[in-house]
C-alpha cells in the first residue's frame, strides 16, 4: 500500500564531539614479524607519538537521527566517492495488510553529515527485502523498489544514475519479486523476475521493460548479452525440481535455445557453467559442466548425490573449482574436492569437511591477503570441530600454529601441543560470543584477523582475537576477548570495538598491526552499539560508529563518524617500507616460497612507520619463476599420494589397465606416469612427468541432458546452489570390472590422498548456488562469481535493528545471497570491501553470496 507522510526528520546535524581521555591498553602484544624487535621494545616506544585529545577531537562527528525506528540499511555508491546512502524503514503489520514508512538519507562526506532526502522518493515506503540496488563500477546508478499494493497492476521503482542526487519515479509493468538484476558491466542492462514468474528485461535502465519469457525459476546474466534460466512446464518450479528446462538467449529473448533438460538447478562460475542435472533413475544428480555455454557439456568426475545429500561449489575460478560432496547421512561432513582446469576430472582435497546438515553452515573461508590460502573447519572421529590451512590450495591441509603469546585452554590433553581454532559462520550461527568472521583485505598484504581458540578443538569458551601478518603461517593473540574490528588505510590502521552487552564510549586502534594499542573516548554518553562500518576496500581513514540511545517512549539513532587521516597525517615515503616473501618458511631453501610455480616478493608497510598509505596506494609485488618440482603436479586421473608421501602411485586395483574416461563428448584413453600440471601453476623446466590423452574415436557424452532433444524455447529465478542427493560410491571389484567407463552413468571410484595442489587464489570467484528450492536451509555462499569479477565496484550494506552483532562484506551487483566475512553466514569472500554492523534482521543494498562468495569468512554455493 501506498505509505502516509508521517513527520519527516530534515537536516541531520553534524556536531563535533570533544575528547573526552584516551589511555593505552596495558597489555603489550608480541608476535613474529619482520619487526619484532619493536613489540620486545614495548609499546612504550609509542607513548606521546600521538595528540589524540586535540587530532581526534577535531576530527570526531555526531550525527542524531531524531525520529526514527526499525532497521537501518547502509550502501556506499561509487568507489572513493564519501557518497552514502542511508535507508530506514519502519513497518507495522497489519491484519489484511500492513503500514510503513521508510526515510531516506544521503551522505557526500564519508558519513560526517546527512542530509535528508525522503522527499525525492515521494515519502514512499522502500520495500527493505530489495533494499537499495547499486549500480556495477562507478555508474552512480542507484535504484529503490517501492512497496505497492496487489491491487496495482504493476509496481514502481526509483532510479538515480547521479550518484542519488536525484531519483526518477518510473512505473513498470510487473511486481518484482527479487531485486534487479545488474548487467556487471554495462548498467544500462537490467534483469528482473515477476511475481507471477515472467522474466523482464531492460536495456535502457528501467525506463521501459520487455517482457521475454513466462514460467521462469531462476535467471542469470552470461558473457557479454547472453542470459541463462531455467523454466518449468507443470505449474511451478517446486512440482518441476528436476525437470527444469535449462534455456539460452543472446539477444535479449529475439530467440531462445534449450540447452539442458532435467535441470535441477544450475550456476555460473569463472568460465565454468554447472548444471545439477537428474540421471536416468530419477532418485540422484550429477554435476555437468559446459565451457563454450552449454553447446557442448561433460560429465564432471565426481560422485552422484541422491536426496539427503548435496553438492557445494565453495570457491571457482578460470582454472579450477572447489567441490563439496556431502557424505551419506546426517553425518555434518564431507569430501572437498578440486578440479583440473576443463572443471572435468576431480581430485580428493580434505576429507571429513565440516558442513552441517541442519542449517547448512560452512567455515571454508578464502585468506583474501595471501595467494593459494583457504582456512576451513573439519569434523573429527569424536564430532570436535578442529580448523585446518592450506597454502597452496587444496594441496595439503594443516592445523595452525600455536600463538606464541597464548596457552593451550582446557580442550588440550597435551598442554604443551595444540594449535589455533577459528571460530566462523558455525561458531556464529550457534550464537557463540563471536561478534565477527575471520577479517583479510588483498590490499592488506598477509594481514588475516579471526576469533579463535587455543586447544584441541573449537571450544564454547569466549574466544579472543588472533591476528596473523603472514597470511596464516604463524598467529598472536592480539585482543583479548571478543570485539568488532576494521582494516583502514590498506593496513596501516586496525580498529576494533568490544563485544559487549553494555553501552559503549570507547574505540580502540593500532598503527603497526595490532602490537600496540590506543583507546579513544569518543563520547561522554555511552550509546548501545549496533555496528563498525567503513567503506568497502580497506582504503578508506575514515570509520563510523553506529548505535542508538533510547527511553521508555523512543529511541534515537546516532552515528559517530572517526576520520583518522589527520592523525597520520604524513603520507609514506620509500623508507617506510620494506620487501617481504610471501610463502616464506624455509629462507635458506632455493624453493622458499614457490606456490603455484612462482614467488612473490611485496612491498610492505613497516610496523614501525607511522604514516598514510593513502587513496592511491598499489599492493607492489614481483613476481619470479620457479623451477617445476612434483609440488607443482598433481596426481592424476587413477593415482593418489599415501600418507606423508609425496610420490603419486597408481591405485592397486588399477594396475596394468588403461584407464578411460569421457572428455568432450569423446572416450579418451589416458597415457599417463601419474602427475598433471595444477591449474594456473607457472613453474618452468624442472621435473615435468608426461602425460597423454589418446582420442578413442567413440562418442560417450551423457544422455542425462538428451542433447538429442535440445530445442529452442525459454525460463528462471535466483536459486541457491544445493544439490542434495545421495553419494554413490561405486566399489571397483573384480579384473573384470577394473576397467571402469565414467560415461553413461558409471563412475570410476578415485582414492585420491591430499594434493600438492597450488591452485590460483586471486581473483577467485564462486558459483551461483543451486537447489535452493528444494534445501533452503542449505544457504549457499561464495567468492563472486565471473558476473561479479566484472563489477569493479564493490559496496558495502546492512541494517540494522538493535540485537546480535555481525559484519557484512561488500555488496556485489547482480548478486543473491548474503556475502561476509564475519556473520552468521559469512563467507569467503574474497572480495574485501567490509563493514561489521550488528542487526537481528540484514537489509543489503544488493544480497550478497557468501564467500562463494566469496564469502566469506568465504563463500560457497550449493548444487
Amino acid at each position: 500500500m501506498e505509505p502516509s507522510r508521517l513527520l519527516r526528520a530534515g537536516i541531520l546535524c553534524l556536531l563535533v564531539v570533544p575528547l573526552y581521555g584516551f589511555s593505552r591498553e596495558s597489555a603489550l602484544r608480541f608476535r613474529r614479524g619482520a619487526e619484532s624487535e619493536l613489540a620486545q621494545a614495548g609499546c612504550d616506544l609509542r607513548d606521546g607519538v600521538f595528540d589524540l585529545a586535540k587530532v581526534l577531537g577535531n576530527n570526531t562527528h555526531k550525527c542524531v537521527f531524531d525520529g526514527l525506528s526499525g532497521s537501518v540499511s547502509l550502501s556506499w555508491i561509487g568507489d572513493s566517492t564519501g557518497v552514502i546512502l542511508v535507508l530506514t524503514t519502519f513497518q507495522v503489520p497489519l491484519v489484511i495488510m500492513s503500514f510503513g514508512q521508510s526515510k531516506l538519507y544521503r551522505s557526500e562526506d564519508y558519513g560526517k553529515t546527512f542530509k535528508d532526502i525522503t522527499d525525492l522518493i515521494n515519502n514512499t515506503f522502500i520495500r527493505t527485502e530489495f533494499g537499495m540496488a547499486i549500480g556495477p563500477e562507478n555508474s552512480g546508478k542507484v535504484i529503490l523498489t517501492g512497496d505497492r499494493s496487489g491491487l496495482y497492476h504493476g509496481g514502481k521503482i526509483f532510479r538515480s544514475d547521479d550518484f542519488a542526487k536525484n531519483f526518477i519515479l518510473t512505473e513498470i509493468p510487473f511486481h518484482p519479486l527479487t531485486q534487479i538484476v545488474y548487467h556487471p558491466q554495462n548498467s544500462d542492462f537490467l534483469l528482473s523476475l515477476s511475481t507471477e514468474g515472467s522474466l523482464w528485461i531492460s536495456k535502457n535502465f528501467g525506463a521501459k521493460w520487455k517482457e521475454i519469457h513466462k514460467n521462469v525459476c531462476l535467471a542469470k546474466w552470461g558473457s557479454g548479452t547472453t542470459i541463462f534460466f531455467t523454466t518449468y512446464l507443470n505449474g511451478s518450479c517446486k512440482a518441476d525440481l528436476g525437470l527444469l528446462e535449462l534455456k539460452r538467449t543472446k539477444d535479449f529473448g529475439k530467440s531462445f535455445k534449450t540447452i539442458g533438460t532435467k535441470i535441477y538447478s544450475f550456476g555460473l562460475g569463472g568460465r565454468f557453467l554447472f548444471a545439477s542435472v537428474m540421471t536416468e533413475k530419477g532418485n540422484t544428480r550429477r554435476i555437468h559442466v559446459s565451457l563454450d555455454q552449454g553447446e557442448t557439456w561433460n560429465m564432471a568426475q565426481l560422485p552422484s548425490v541422491g536426496q539427503e545429500q548435496f553438492y557445494s561449489i565453495l570457491a571457482a575460478n578460470d582454472d579450477m573449482v572447489f567441490m563439496h560432496v556431502d557424505e551419506p547421512g546426517d553425518t555434518g561432513h564431507g569430501t572437498i574436492y578440486t578440479s583440473d582446469d576443463q572443471g572435468i576430472i576431480y581430485s580428493k582435497s580434505l576429507e571429513r569437511h565440516f558442513y552441517t546438515t541442519t542449517g547448512g553452515e560452512t567455515d571454508f573461508t578464502n585468506v583474501t591477503s595471501l595467494r593459494g590460502t583457504f582456512i576451513t573447519s573439519v569434523l573429527s572421529e569424536d564430532n570436535s570441530i578442529q580448523s585446518v590451512i592450506t597454502f597452496d590450495q587444496g594441496g595439503e591441509w594443516s592445523r595452525l600454529r600455536k600463538p606464541e603469546n597464548a596457552k593451550c585452554d582446557s580442550t588440550a590433553k597435551n598442554k604443551d601441543k595444540c594449535s589455533l581454532h577459528i571460530h566462523s559462520a558455525y561458531s556464529i550461527s550457534q550464537k557463540l560470543n563471536v561478534p565477527m568472521a575471520p577479517l583479510s583485505e588483498p590490499n592488506a598484504v598477509g594481514i588475516v584477523i579471526a576469533h579463535g581458540s587455543v586447544g584441541d578443538a573449537i571450544s564454547v569458551m569466549t574466544p579472543d582475537v588472533y591476528i596473523s601478518d603472514d597470511g596464516g603461517y604463524t598467529w598472536a593473540r592480539m585482543l583479548e576477548g571478543p570485539h568488532h574490528y576494521a582494516i583502514l588505510d590498506s593496513g596501516g590502521i586496525i580498529v576494533a570495538i568490544e563485544q559487549t552487552m553494555q553501552p559503549i564510549n570507547v574505540i580502540k586502534f593500532s598503527t603497526d598491526e595490532g602490537q600496540c594499542w590506543y583507546e579513544y573516548v569518543f563520547t561522554k554518553e555511552p550509546i548501545s552499539f549496533t555496528g563498525l562500518a567503513s567503506e568497502p576496500g580497506a582504503k578508506s581513514m575514515n570509520v563510523s560508529i553506529w548505535g542508538f540511545r533510547e527511553n521508555i517512549l523512543s529511541r534515537t539513532w546516532i552515528s559517530y563518524t572517526i576520520d583518522f587521516s589527520e592523525l597520520l597525517s604524513r603520507e609514506c615515503e620509500e623508507k617506510d617500507y620494506t620487501k617481504w616473501l610471501a610463502h616464506s618458511n624455509s629462507p635458506n631453501n632455493p624453493a622458499d616460497g614457490c606456490v603455484l610455480g612462482y614467488k612473490e616478493e611485496f612491498r610492505r608497510l613497516r610496523k614501525s612507520s607511522i604514516c598514510q598509505n593513502g587513496r592511491d596506494y598499489v599492493v607492489s609485488m614481483v613476481p619470479s619463476i620457479c623451477p617445476c618440482t612434483l609440488d607443482d603436479f598433481l596426481c592424476d586421473f587413477g593415482y593418489y599420494r599415501p600418507e606423508n608421501e609425496s610420490h603419486c602411485v597408481e591405485q592397486p586395483e588399477l594396475k596394468g589397465h588403461d584407464l578411460e574416461f569421457c572428455l568432450y563428448g569423446r572416450q579418451e584413453r589416458l597415457k599417463t606416469n601419474g602427475y598433471r600440471k595444477i591449474p594456473g601453476d607457472k613453474c618452468v623446466g624442472g621435473k615435468h612427468p608426461d602425460r597423454e590423452e589418446t582420442d578413442l574415436k567413440k562418442k560417450c557424452t551423457s544422455d542425462y541432458l538428451n542433447p538429442s532433444q535440445l530445442s529452442a524455447s525459454s525460463s528462471s529465478t535466483p536459486v541457491i546452489l544445493a544439490v542434495i542427493g545421495l553419494m554413490l560410491t561405486t566399489a571397483v571389484a573384480g579384473v573384470v570390472v577394473i576397467k571402469k567407463y565414467v560415461c553413461g552413468g558409471r563412475f570410476l571410484v578415485h582414492r585420491y590422498s591430499v594434493l600438492q595442489q597450488h591452485a590460483e587464489a586471486n581473483g577467485f570467484e564462486g558459483v551461483d548456488t543451486l537447489d535452493a528450492v528444494a534445501h533452503a536451509s542449505k544457504t549457499g555462499y561464495h567468492d563472486d562469481s565471473d558476473e561479479v569479477l566484472s563489477a569493479v565496484l564493490l559496496r558495502t550494506s546492512w541494517s540494522s535493528d538493535h540485537g546480535m552483532y555481525m559484519d557484512l562484506d561488500a555488496a556485489t551487483e547482480g548478486q543473491e545471497g548474503l556475502q561476509s566475512n564475519v556473520t552468521p553466514n559469512l563467507d569467503a569472500f574474497p572480495l574485501s570491501k567490509r563493514f561489521c554492523i550488528p542487526v537481528t534482521s540484514i537489509k543489503l543494498s544488493q544480497p550478497i553470496r557468501l564467500q562463494e562468495l566469496q564469502w566469506e569468512g568465504m563463500v560457497t554455493l550449493q548444487l
